[in-house]
This record gives structure tokens, C-alpha cells and sequence, in this order.
């Protein structure tokens, strides 16, 4: 696998387990992958209240229809569209860009501005510029935000 046009590719969309994590290498960045039914989502494994790199680790669920990742050590919730956190004001945890290309899924870190809300042009593999990507199953049903 190689990368093209900034995107990395990490692993197949069915290694991914459905409302769990996974820690990937990217480019020497620690990234935590999650798919869920709203989507797949790539958020920085280092928990920036702890300092540790856990996240990957943290328990996938949602609040008032928000996808969440509530992390492993605290227990603080991050919204996992937006890498915001819901219970502490002003903590938030990088996100990046993800998506799911012929079956494999692929990170893009920030573009070396390193402003992570880069998003060029929509995905020629079928994402819009929202970032929703077709179901890889073939359902024909979209999944959600990139993350990025």
C-alpha cells in the first residue's frame, strides 16, 4: 500500500470491529481508528488530559445522538466528529481526516500549515465535501464524517 495525495493507508475496512479502537502508526503519529454506525473516525491517541496515549482503548458511545469516546483513564467524553470535549471546556483532541477507499482504510494527517479542518476538493472515491463516504459493505447507505 502506498500513500496518494496525502492519504496513508492503514489497514482493510474489516479489520476495523465495529464500536471499537485500534492504534495506528501514521507517519510517526499515534492514531486512534474507530468505526461506528455513524462513520469512521480518526481522532490523536493521546488523551490531552492525561498525557497518555490511550484512547484507542476508550469505550465508543454517544450522548443525545452525538458518537462519543469516552477516554479509558477519566473517563472524559470527546465528541468524535469534532474532537471537542463534552465534559471539560476547552480540552479537545486532534482529528484527522479518514475514509474508506476500495476497501481499505486511509488517514490524512494536517497538511504541514497544520491546520487539521483542511479539506480540498471532495474525494474522487465517492466522499462529499462533507465528508460522508459510501458504505463499504455495498448497502448503498452513506457513513459518517471523516473526522478531518
Amino acid at each position: 500500500m502506498t500513500a496518494t495525495h496525502g492519504w496513508t493507508p492503514v489497514c482493510g475496512y474489516d479489520r476495523l470491529e465495529p464500536d471499537r479502537g485500534v492504534a495506528a502508526l501514521v507517519d510517526g503519529v499515534q492514531v486512534a481508528l474507530f468505526r461506528t454506525v455513524d462513520g469512521l473516525f480518526a481522532l490523536d491517541n493521546r488523551d490531552p488530559v492525561s498525557g497518555a496515549y490511550v484512547l484507542s482503548r476508550g469505550l465508543v458511545g454517544s450522548r443525545d445522538g452525538t458518537p462519543t469516546l469516552a477516554s479509558p483513564l477519566h473517563k472524559q467524553v470527546y465528541d468524535l466528529r469534532t474532537g471537542e470535549c463534552l465534559d471539560r471546556p476547552g480540552a479537545a483532541v486532534t482529528r484527522y481526516g479518514v475514509r474508506c477507499r476500495d476497501g481499505v482504510v486511509e488517514v490524512r494527517l494536517p497538511d504541514p500549515a497544520g491546520h487539521p479542518d483542511h479539506d480540498p476538493a471532495p474525494d474522487p472515491a465517492g466522499a462529499g465535501a462533507d465528508g460522508r463516504v459510501p458504505d463499504p459493505a455495498g448497502a448503498g447507505e452513506t457513513r459518517g464524517g471523516h473526522g478531518g
